[in-house]
């Protein structure tokens, strides 16, 4: 297979010029590194640390300097709709989606959204903690949304959000209802609890990611939702990531992806199914798929090899 592969990646390389091919690739990359959530694999930890955090809890997640690192080099490009967070810019759309989705779900379901039921999830003033939030790109759209009545976004490194606050000070309608803090999640003390905790391409970037999520769950009202995106450990995401992107173009520095941190739907499932509180009213899916010329599509059935979205509700 993995000779086949390369004559492939080959033959793409050469049809297109150096530079377009490379900066196709990089945008690619950025999505898939953009839309993770992890628990580590036994091959890293043991069972019992995976699926519980035991072991991890006194320290949270934690943060990953080389990760915060690697953002801040990204900080003034973060607004560039044109520039490396191109892919990410167009992924906004169906973040929110999903997202309003899932806030209009009161039962279990499985179901990709529907316009309308997406359309009436935030009906009533709404409180949303964006962890990871980075430049702002989701903290600043689903705050203009007049169901949402406060968002937070939350952030380990200060030049970033130096980058957030100042694209937010060009729309005053944002004034009072979106405000950014340096901070991570296991430092974080908030007064109240949430009906919304996002992670957008957060949770593969933290070093004990099982502990991490445990530490977001708290912060969750009844009710509440946790909303995620990831990307599946499968071949295919090996051949993107870490064939194509760092040993075939060197798009990005080898190591930089740890394809073993990756998580499957089933096992993102299989976490939350062990919470107690978690989940009997409400657990969702939605695979997505990025198509040249029509941007990022919900595509049944591509959760299984690629990006999807997550939803968990904590029971009433």
């Amino acid at each position: 297979m993995l000779p086949r592969a390369l004559r492939v990646c080959t033959a793409l390389r050469q049809s297109f010029p150096q530079s377009a091919s490379r900066r196709i690739l990089q945008q690619s990359t950025l999505s898939i590194r953009a839309s993770g959530c992890v628990l580590h694999t036994a091959r890293h930890h043991s069972t019992s640390t995976y699926q519980s955090g035991s072991g991890n809890s006194s320290r949270g997640g934690g943060v990953d300097p080389t990760e915060v690192s690697h953002f801040n080099a990204l900080a003034s490009t973060w607004w560039d709709a044109q520039g490396p967070s191109r892919l990410l810019h167009l992924m906004n759309p169906i973040r929110i989606d999903f997202a309003k989705h899932c806030l209009a779900v009161g039962g279990a379901s499985q179901a990709a959204p529907d316009a309308g039921e997406a359309n009436e999830g935030l009906s009533r003033g709404i409180d949303i903690l964006d962890v990871g939030c980075g430049g702002g790109i989701f903290s600043e759209s689903i705050a203009r949304l007049p169901g949402t009545a406060k968002v937070i976004g939350l952030d380990p490194s200060e030049q970033v959000l130096a980058v957030a606050r100042a694209h937010a000070k060009r729309d005053p309608s944002l004034s009072g209802k979106l405000q950014y803090v340096n901070a991570t999640i296991d430092d974080y003390s908030p007064d109240h609890q949430f009906d919304l905790l996002t992670l957008f391409e957060v949770v593969e970037h933290v070093p004990y990611p099982a502990a991490f999520l445990q530490t977001c769950m708290r912060h969750v009202r009844p009710g509440g939702w946790i909303v995620l995106s990831t990307i599946a450990r499968t071949w295919s995401s090996w051949l993107t990531t870490k064939f194509i992107a760092e040993d075939l173009l060197h798009i990005v520095p080898r190591g930089t992806h740890d394809w073993h941190k990756y998580i499957n739907e089933p096992e993102m499932r299989a976490f939350f199914e062990k919470q107690l509180g978690w989940g009997s009213q409400g657990m969702l899916s939605m695979g997505c798929l990025y198509v040249p010329g029509l941007g990022w599509q919900s595509l049944k059935g591509s959760e299984k090899i690629g990006n999807y979205f997550f939803g968990v509700r904590r029971d009433l």
